[in-house]
């Protein structure tokens, strides 16, 4: 086959040095809409038709997440291409080969990363792999171990060599990203291309996702600097500063804790609905998210059929009390104990404090949440810019469903322990 493709024309402005790039680690902060998942996706698809060594691990944080981004990141990126009949789809796996070469695109998740490290391929090198929405990964440990397993050479290659791409947004100053990769004295600096990219980069944006993005940066500046602008988020002024994410055992602390909470605050074109479940440990103040629903256009029929699949029929939900008419379509559909949250004067700032006794164990699957912890913001000042005691009322659905599936323990009240099945 014969078909001249101009790289330019394929991934557009704000990615040439980053296709050009030949260092160990390439790294992609960007805001939404920056293109950087689906132009890595066509960067490795030409790589791979020029290198026939080359074969290509793609690692999220849960290999189930995989099939519905990366996967289909790749499947649109050769189907754009117009090279679909030189690759062979397995979904079920997933995985995607190259029929004449058989060289490998393999997906795999870091539930467990030692099994990562034991992947082979039988044609060519697995050299080179790609770890997208990188900061749900919890540590560099766990980074690095599976950056171990891309191994190997070929000698007598002299175009050969081994890459880490690594793609992102980047919500937390704190994280561990930040100083492996871009700070002035970075830990793998002298081994790193590292750039940020913007929607503005993006020239086949629509008119409307522009100004969408331009607006937040006035209607919620902390947000907007992470997703419009693609800085780190900041830690000042954080309402929450007592968030951790851990990979934790979420049956076994279940029987082990013996109450879950869970909490639903409605939304629809702009706003997501959230349905946030946890594990609330009082004893030992210790507050464990394991699971999120968080998505727009939500009918009631929707959010039963999200609260089937995770078992929650019979177990008690506290939803935003300002919908009683949601309240009463999900009691008719079958969540009978879906009941209101009693809200009053003070409400809001008594649910925060409470909140911030515990220590918030959040599990890295519920990534929508963890944004919203790390943008969560007390109002400033506009004159002397100190922070109040009021949170910005913006980017806190799942904070305000958190909120409602505790509020009946604040103060103390007592509570019959509650244990559902979860569908986990």
């Amino acid at each position: 086959m014969s078909k001249r493709i101009r790289i330019t024309n394929l991934l557009g402005k704000g990615y040439n040095r980053f296709y050009h790039s030949k260092d160990f680690y390439r790294v992609v902060k960007g805001g939404r809409g920056s293109k950087k998942s689906k132009n890595t996706a066509s960067d490795f698809v030409l790589k791979l038709m020029k290198y026939p060594w080359a074969n290509l691990l793609v690692v999220r944080r849960f290999s189930n997440t995989n099939k519905q981004s990366t996967y289909t990141d790749f499947k649109w990126a050769i189907n754009r291409l117009g090279l679909s009949k030189l690759f062979k789809f397995n979904e079920s796996t997933p995985e995607i080969t190259i029929k004449k070469t058989g060289q490998k695109i393999l997906f795999r998740g870091l539930d467990d990363e030692l099994k990562i490290t034991s992947i082979s391929v039988d044609s060519g090198v697995l050299c080179w792999a790609w770890f997208e929405e990188a900061y749900q990964i919890e540590s560099r440990d766990k980074f690095d171990t599976v950056v171990e397993s891309i191994r190997g050479s070929l000698d007598d290659v002299p175009e050969f060599y081994k890459q880490i791409t690594v793609t992102f947004n980047p919500w937390n100053e704190r994280h561990w990203l930040k100083e492996t990769f871009f700070d002035e004295d970075a830990i793998y600096k002298d081994q790193t291309f590292a750039i940020t990219t913007t929607f503005r980069c993006n020239e086949w944006l629509d008119k409307q996702d522009k100004e969408r993005y331009e607006s937040l940066l006035t209607t919620n500046p902390k947000r907007g600097r992470v997703v419009a602008n693609g800085e780190w988020g900041v830690a000042e002024g954080l309402v929450f500063e007592n968030v951790t994410t851990r990979d934790f055992d979420i049956r076994k602390t279940i029987q082990e804790v013996g109450q879950t909470v869970f909490g639903l605050d409605f939304g629809f074109t702009h706003d997501p609905t959230a349905l946030i479940s946890a594990i609330l440990d009082e004893k030992n103040k210790k507050l464990y998210i394991f699971d999120e629903v968080y998505k727009t256009g939500l009918l009631n029929s929707d959010i039963y059929k999200e609260a089937l699949k995770r078992d929650l029929e019979g177990a008690k939900i506290v939803a935003d009390s300002a919908s009683p008419q949601n309240i009463a379509e999900l009691r008719r559909l079958g969540l009978r104990r879906v009941t209101g949250v009693k809200k009053g004067k003070g409400s809001i700032m008594a649910g925060i404090e409470y909140l911030k006794e515990f220590e918030i164990i959040v599990h890295p699957r519920c990534e929508n949440i963890l944004e919203e912890f790390n943008t969560y913001a007390f109002k400033q000042d506009k004159t002397s810019g100190k922070y109040l005691n009021e949170p910005e009322d913006a980017n806190n659905h799942a904070i305000d469903a958190l909120r409602y599936a505790v509020n009946e323990f604040i103060g103390g009240r007592p509570q019959v322990k509650t244990i559902s099945n979860l569908g986990i």
